[in-house]
Formats: structure tokens, C-alpha cells, sequence
């Protein structure tokens, strides 16, 4: 790696189209006069289609995704399903027509029929349904239950359909669980009451019900069965899944004699407000019974796959590593049937985490991505690991989707400059399958992001990016708006951002500087973990070199005219920015901590902070206060503390970084006489995700910059 890498915003926009065929034929015949381009505005950002990962048939033919046609009122929004011929290049079609929305795709063995989760009719839960994909007809519901199903898959021959679902404490079937839904929905008063941590996630106060795994015939009226219930796994207290939107999950797959369900789960749940939780492997008997454990450490294993042969179980393993806040995901293999409880690590002497991995039939290669400097390109290794091999990618941009079925191997890629879109890998040049935003995109005016890279006082190499405005003129002056991400384990990448779209942000007239800080995944795992014991000081300071390195390598930077910002752990380091340094003319903090001790004690994520302080908050550990925002508030006498005038905006939902953060964040800007302004969204959580509050949001930060930056 060198010290600087440079991609002319140019030369990545002609790689990227060239290798991903991303103008239209039309475009280029009417060269002699281009159509006018326009400056990216809200309505471009939120109103392009969003295009869900394809699910390819196992014959290799076809490909399944989701596709949102957005609104600004959500009842207006749409999402269907739609199918494309991966054997020729005939339009993708819509294949379901359903306000509510389609999810959790899955292929019967014969490339005949799908299953998902939709929520139809008035169901108040997600239920399984049916489509023949071959026959055609309308989907047909396969099941009624009152806490609704998750994640169904069809047995290998076809016959069957494995899914989670819910039970309540104390309940034996439908109709124990339909009774004591409607007592609670019937009682008079509201408590909630908690003995074990979190109480809750997210946007959600949890509640106690309890994961299962079903097994039913798949036909219509046929009665699920709960394969979990009554064994000594499922009795343990700390047994459950991972937490989501939708209750907690368990990874379960089909074993290949379809006799067997292999699953990942936690056993020690209950201890995670003390420790990491970890994810074991079990296998069942799809008639049910007792779990076996396959394997035996304290490692995490999530994202089971089968070989096409059978002979080998896949996974993603993390070390869970005692006193780190930080492991790499791994990609690791299991002889089967199993023959021992230590996996073979494939990608041992890769230093980066897998995001994502596929398994084309023909068994030769397994192909995958992973973070590295605003990038995910594909790459692949053999069964037997270690030769890790790069596979044509485009020169810019993210796959953020990847899916094998038969010989077909096909995901999502995106760029800062192409919203996504399907595209197909098949060992060439990767091929757009999809052209649901590529006219919209064409007629903005936008540049990809330059990278530069810096090196650090202690050696670091730091990867940033660089947006430009739309009319951009670099004879020009423009402000320079550094915006952080969040994280602290993430990565700026190359893609199209809802959020915080870096487009947006420069449009009326800024240079956009994203950093990767220390902390930061897609450098490798120390990298990673370099943040431990420095969660705030160290980013910070790196976040404003990278400040003085783009003002000194970009004579187009006004280094009179400078603002942050940022969310989440990119809020947490707004805040400290704020506190340290008079530097900036405007803050933006969304999110963001304001004390670590009352983050650590009211956030639905405990111990992890501990383990990135160096011990509980009532031990004697400095780390606490000094790298605190709060306690840095009155600095005055050094020249700095809260003197940047800041614009705080936090979701009222919040329960990731709650709300008493910006409570303290404003009442100390107003004590401190500092231009300051709060902003509360009563209905969002730790992200704005709701249209108008976007539309709102992105204009609250125009006008705060514009008022010091102007």
C-alpha cells in the first residue's frame, strides 16, 4: 500500500461505466448535444427505487428481488418482487403486486415455486407465503399464526418448509399462544417488567418471547410443529438468537439429507450486560428432539451454508476474543458429516473481515467480498483455503449483495454516482441485469469521490474521500465539511447513501471529506482494535489531520471555512471535535454521546463499552472522564471547549444513543452561552428514516452551515 492513492474522478466514472455498461446507447448517439444535467436534490435521493439483493433459482435461470417504489407518505410507498431471466436479456418483471411488501425469499429445489414473508389481508404478524413460479397464479398463504414467521426455507427435497416463529412463556401450541395474546392485549394497565438485559433495542422495549424453529409440510393447512420446545437447549437461560426488527433470530438451515436442521445460537444471552454474547452451532432432528452441539468454544458462528456436495458446512466464525473490542469476520469449514468441533479457517492470512460469501453448483470456487478502502470488490478462494484470488470487479463502487444459485453468481453493486442496481458475476466483466435508476442517475450533475490516503504521527495509513459539489470549479474556493461516520467499526465506502448522502450535503457549495479514523474496518484487525482505550481523543485528532491534509493537497479547500459532523460514533466524535478545537465554524452532531459514563448506563449495548474503556465505570480508569465531551465543556481557559456554534439532532426513539445525550448536549451549549440548536424527532429512532423528517433534516443541516460557513 502506498502513501497516496489517487482516482481522478474522471478516470473512476469511465472504469466504472465502462466495465458495468452504465450509459445508455441513447446517451452516446446524441453526444453532440448533451442533455443538461442538475444538482442532486432530496427528491432524487429519496425517491430512487431501492433495489433489494436477488435471490438467484438453484437451477441457475432466474433471479427474485425486492424493488420499493418510494414515497414521501409511506402509505403511498410500495414494494413487490420481481424476476429476471438470468439465460437472456429480456427485462426484469414485476412478479407479486402487494402494497405491504415481500421479504425473506426462497427457492423450492425445482426452480418452481418461492416462499416469502409478507404481511396480506390484514395480518398483524408477517405469514408465510406461496407462489408458483412457474404456473403463475396468485401467492396462496401457508400459514396463520398469531406471533407470525420468519425465515422459510424449503427442505432439500421440496416437501417441507423450516421457519422461526414465537411462542409466549408458558405456552404449548396456536392456540395457548393466540389465548394469552389476546389476555395482554385485554389487560388495563401498560408495565413493562424486566430480570434480564437489554430491556430493549434499538427503537423497541423488548418483550419476553421466547425464538423457536418450526417444521411443517409445505401445503396449504398443514399444521407447523415446534422442533425446539421441550429440549434442555431451549431451557437454558441464556439460549436465544440474534436481536432484529423483528424479534430474535436463529441462522437455520437444512442439513443435506433433509433430516437435520443445523442452527446457530447463543446460550449465555442472559450475561449481556457482563459479557459478549457468542453464537454455537447445533443440529437437530427435523422431527425434533435434543439438540447436539457441534461445536465448543467461545467463538461466534453465523451465515450456515452447505456445499453444493454436501460434504462441507460453511460459516462466518468471529473469535469473540476476551478484552478486545474487535474480531474479524472469517470465513471457516466444516467436514460433513462432522468429524470435529474446530473448524479450518479458509481465510486465516486475509486481514480483512468477509462480509458476504456464495457457492456456485459447480463447487470449484467460493467467492465473496470484503471491506478495504471505501471499496467491496469480489474475490474467491478453494475449499482448501488460503489462495485467495481477485475476481473482475468494477474499479469503483460496493457489492453489497451476493447470491449464488446453480452456476448463477449475482448480487447488488452500487456507486456514489449509481444507485443500485443487480448486476451478474459469472467471471467477466460484471453485468448490469437491471436499469431501474440509471436515467435518473445520468442526469445528475456529480463526480465520484476521490481517495487520497495520509500517513499518521505513529505510522497509520489513513483512507479518505473526496466529494465535490455539482458546477464544481476547481479555480474556486469552496468550504470543506469533514462528516465522520459512525461505527466505530465501519468504513466510508463508495456507494449511494440515504442517510447522509454525500451528494446532497456538498450540493449548495461544500467539499466533502470522509475519513476512515483509527477504529475503522477494511484495514484489518488492529486497525480496528486501535481505538481501545482512545474511543474519542485519537479518531478526533486524526479526523483533523485529515482537515490540514486536504486544505494543503486541494487548492480549491477554504481553510477559513470549515465545518463537522456527523452521526452515531461520527456524532460522539462531533461532540469532542466541538469540545477540543475552535477550528470548525459549525458542528453537526447527530446521535452523539455526551458523557461516556450515562451512555454506558442507559444505551441497549453495554459491555462492549466497558471493553473498549478498560473496566466498569466505577473503577479508577481516567478514560471515562478525560475523553467525555461533557467534561470538557468549559475549557475555556485552554481556548477551547463549547464554543462552535452546533446544530443537535436526535431521534426521540432513540434507545442505541438515547435522548438524554442531546438533553445534556443543549442544556450545556445554553449554559455556556453557545449558538446551539435542538432539534427532536418524535418518531424516528437512531436513524431519520422517514421521508419528510429526511427532507427536513438535510435542511436544518443546509441552513446551519450556510449561517456560519457563508
Amino acid at each position: 500500500m502506498t502513501s497516496t492513492r489517487l482516482l481522478h474522478p474522471l478516470t473512476a466514472l469511465l472504469l466504472a461505466t465502462a466495465s458495468l455498461g452504465a450509459v445508455h446507447a441513447a446517451h452516446a448517439a446524441d453526444a453532440t448535444a448533451p442533455a443538461a444535467k442538475h444538482a442532486i436534490t432530496h427528491e432524487d435521493v429519496w425517491l430512487m427505487k431501492r433495489v433489494g439483493a436477488p435471490v438467484p433459482s438453484p437451477d441457475g435461470k432466474w433471479a427474485v428481488f425486492a424493488v420499493t417504489d418510494t414515497a414521501y407518505d409511506s402509505k403511498e410507498q410500495w414494494s413487490d418482487l420481481w424476476i429476471k431471466s438470468l439465460a437472456d436479456d429480456s427485462a426484469p418483471r414485476r412478479l407479486t403486486f402487494s402494497k405491504g411488501g415481500e421479504g425473506s425469499v426462497n427457492w423450492s429445489p425445482d426452480s418452481k415455486q418461492l416462499i416469502f414473508i409478507a404481511k396480506r389481508d390484514g395480518d398483524d404478524a408477517g405469514q408465510i407465503y406461496r407462489i408458483d413460479v412457474a404456473g403463475g397464479g396468485e401467492a396462496q398463504r401457508l400459514t396463520t399464526l398469531t406471533l407470525g414467521a420468519r425465515s422459510p426455507k424449503f427442505s432439500p427435497d421440496g416437501k417441507q418448509i423450516l421457519f422461526v416463529s414465537d411462542l409466549f412463556p408458558g405456552a404449548t401450541d396456536e392456540e395457548s399462544i393466540k389465548k394469552i395474546a389476546k389476555e395482554r392485549k385485554d389487560r388495563k394497565y401498560s408495565a413493562r417488567a424486566y430480570e434480564t438485559f437489554p430491556p430493549r433495542f434499538f427503537d423497541k422495549w423488548l418483550d419476553d418471547k421466547q425464538v423457536r424453529l418450526f417444521v411443517m409440510d409445505a401445503q396449504i393447512g398443514a399444521k407447523p410443529k415446534d422442533i425446539l420446545s421441550g429440549s434442555k437447549l431451549a431451557a437454558m437461560p441464556g439460549f436465544g438468537g440474534g436481536q432484529g426488527d423483528e424479534g430474535q433470530s436463529l441462522d437455520a438451515i437444512w442439513a443435506p439429507d433433509g433430516k437435520t436442521v443445523v442452527f446457530s445460537a447463543s446460550t449465555n444471552r442472559d450475561e449481556l450486560a457482563r459479557a459478549s454474547a457468542y453464537t454455537q452451532i447445533f443440529a437437530l432432528p427435523a422431527s425434533g428432539g435434543e439438540a447436539s452441539q457441534l461445536t465448543a468454544d467461545k467463538h461466534s458462528y453465523n451465515n450456515l451454508k452447505f456445499s453444493p456436495d454436501g460434504k462441507t458446512l460453511l460459516c462466518l466464525t468471529q473469535a469473540e476474543t476476551e478484552g478486545k473490542v474487535y474480531d474479524l469476520d472469517r470465513l471457516a469449514s466444516f467436514a460433513w458429516p462432522l468429524t470435529s468441533p474446530q473448524p479450518k479457517i479458509l481465510t486465516a492470512a486475509l486481514d480483512r473481515s468477509i462480509s458476504r460469501f456464495a457457492l456456485p453448483a459447480d463447487g470449484k470456487r467460493i467467492y465473496f467480498t470484503f471491506e478495504h478502502a471505501g471499496l467491496e470488490q469480489l474475490h474467491s478462494i478453494s475449499y482448501a483455503g488460503g489462495d485467495v484470488k481477485a475476481e473482475p470487479s468494477a474499479a469503483t463502487g460496493s457489492i453489497n449483495s451476493l447470491n449464488a444459485g446453480g452456476n448463477a453468481l449475482v448480487g447488488v453493486w452500487e456507486s456514489a454516482i449509481n444507485p443500485p442496481e443487480v448486476f451478474a458475476f459469472n467471471g467477466k466483466a460484471p453485468k448490469r441485469l437491471t436499469s431501474f435508476n440509471v436515467e435518473k442517475a445520468a442526469a445528475i450533475d456529480w463526480q465520484a469521490p476521490e481517495h487520497f490516503w495520509f500517513k499518521t504521527p505513529d505510522g497509520r495509513q489513513i483512507h479518505n474521500m473526496i466529494v465535490k459539489p455539482a458546477n464544481f470549479d476547481p479555480n474556486k474556493k469552496y468550504p470543506l465539511f469533514a462528516v465522520i461516520h459512525g461505527g466505530a467499526a465501519n468504513m466510508w465506502r463508495d456507494q449511494f447513501v440515504l442517510r447522509w448522502n454525500y451528494h446532497l450535503l456538498a450540493k449548495p457549495g461544500y467539499v466533502v471529506l470522509l475519513t476512515d479514523y483509527k477504529g475503522s474496518t477494511g484495514y484489518g484487525e488492529e486497525f480496528a482494535r486501535s481505538i481501545q482505550f482512545d474511543p474519542l481523543k485519537g479518531p478526533g485528532d486524526e479526523v483533523n489531520q485529515a482537515v490540514d491534509e486536504a486544505i494543503n493537497k486541494y487548492s480549491y479547500v477554504d481553510g477559513s471555512k470549515l465545518a463537522a459532523g456527523g452521526a452515531s460514533y461520527g456524532g460522539h466524535l462531533a461532540n469532542w471535535l466541538q469540545a477540543t478545537t475552535t477550528r470548525y465554524k459549525a458542528i453537526v452532531s447527530h446521535a452523539g454521546e455526551m458523557d461516556l459514563v450515562m451512555q454506558w448506563g442507559t444505551s441497549d449495548s453495554v459491555y462492549g463499552r466497558e471493553v473498549n474503556s478498560g473496566g466498569p465505570v466505577w473503577g479508577n480508569l481516567p478514560v471515562w472522564r478525560d475523553q467525555s465531551p461533557i467534561m470538557q465543556a468549559g475549557n475555556h481557559e485552554k481556548g477551547t471547549g463549547f464554543k462552535t456554534p452546533i446544530l443537535i439532532t436526535v431521534g426521540e426513539l432513540d434507545y442505541r444513543v438515547p435522548v438524554n445525550n442531546a438533553l445534556m448536549n443543549f442544556a450545556a451549549q445554553q449554559r455556556l452561552n453557545t449558538p446551539s440548536k435542538l432539534v427532536v424527532f418524535p418518531d424516528e429512532n437512531h436513524w431519520v428514516l422517514k421521508g419528510e423528517n429526511s427532507r427536513y433534516f438535510y435542511n436544518e443541516v443546509h441552513g446551519w452551515l450556510a449561517k456560519y460557513l457563508k
